[in-house]
């Protein structure tokens, strides 16, 4: 006999609220660890990162961290230096998994991997789209036809 009903949900299902918990534990974890370690790998010498997400597996074995280092979008010749930084944080990440299973009360201590968080640099072109001097005045059009059947 089956325990769960036979109508599949449409849609992707989000993760679940112990997933979300477990991400934002290790995300707060992390960033106290990535701001007290010295990191021995020379790509990370003189680098903040910015742990923007961490997305756990259902099993919590497996995190992938969204990480953006600090200063990318803004800074010449930081952008160019975000593939190797994100390398080595991924070879420093048994190191990083280690001090995370001190810091943290978890069953299981997870696998980490570090992504590049694009998120920013899509706000930033999102952020220069809304100033090109054609969409603003779309948008005043916009808010002229609201104001006039407002009133």
């Amino acid at each position: 006999m089956k325990r769960h009903s036979e109508n599949k949900k449409a849609g992707p299902v989000g993760p679940s609220q112990r997933q979300l918990r477990a991400g934002e534990l290790i995300r707060h974890a992390l960033v106290d660890i990535l701001r007290e370690e010295e990191l021995a790998d020379p790509a990370l010498q003189g680098v903040s990162v910015t742990v923007s997400e961490v997305r756990m597996s259902p099993d919590l074995k497996h995190a992938i961290c969204f990480v953006e280092p600090l200063g990318a979008g803004v800074t010449e010749g930081a952008a160019e230096h975000i593939g190797e930084i994100i390398a080595a944080l991924n070879r420093v990440s048994r190191f990083l998994r280690g001090r995370l299973g001190k810091s943290i009360d978890m069953k299981f201590t997870p696998d980490l991997k570090f992504i590049h968080d694009e998120s920013f640099s899509s706000a930033a072109y999102m952020d220069r789209l809304f100033l090109d001097p054609r969409v603003q005045q779309d948008t005043r059009r916009l808010s002229d036809l609201t104001d006039d059947e407002e009133g």
